[in-house]
């Protein structure tokens, strides 16, 4: 019953914005931490950032620190990564994650840096 659905993917150009967003259900939300990773090909799924249940602490990885954001509204069950200034390093699938008594994940969302 747990879902978590990505969308917000697409083309983005170098020193542009992209905003991606997770929406949860079938569970209480508010009450866990959340997580975006991504993978490219031929490549290890990676952490990207973090999120604390209320917001208040957020954790990223050092590739993408000062230019992502991550962020949450608890009241709409909805996480959102802003990638601002993305390079070509970051294009990969991005999947949102719940840690709950079991790893949840969604089906991914497509981002392709490109000029």
């Amino acid at each position: 019953q747990v879902q978590l659905v990505e969308s917000g993917g697409g083309m983005v150009q170098p020193g542009g914005s992209l905003r991606l967003s997770c929406a949860a259900s079938g569970f209480t939300f508010s009450t866990y931490a959340m997580r975006w990773y991504r993978q490219a090909p031929g490549k290890e799924r990676e952490l990207v950032a973090g999120s604390s249940s209320s917001g208040g602490s957020t954790n990223y990885a050092g590739s993408v620190k000062g230019r992502f954001t991550i962020s949450r509204d608890n009241a709409k069950n909805l996480m959102y990564l802003q990638m601002n200034s993305p390079e070509s390093e970051d294009t990969a699938v991005y999947y949102c994650n719940a840690a709950l008594r079991a790893n949840y994940w969604g089906q991914g969302t497509q981002v392709t840096v490109s000029s």
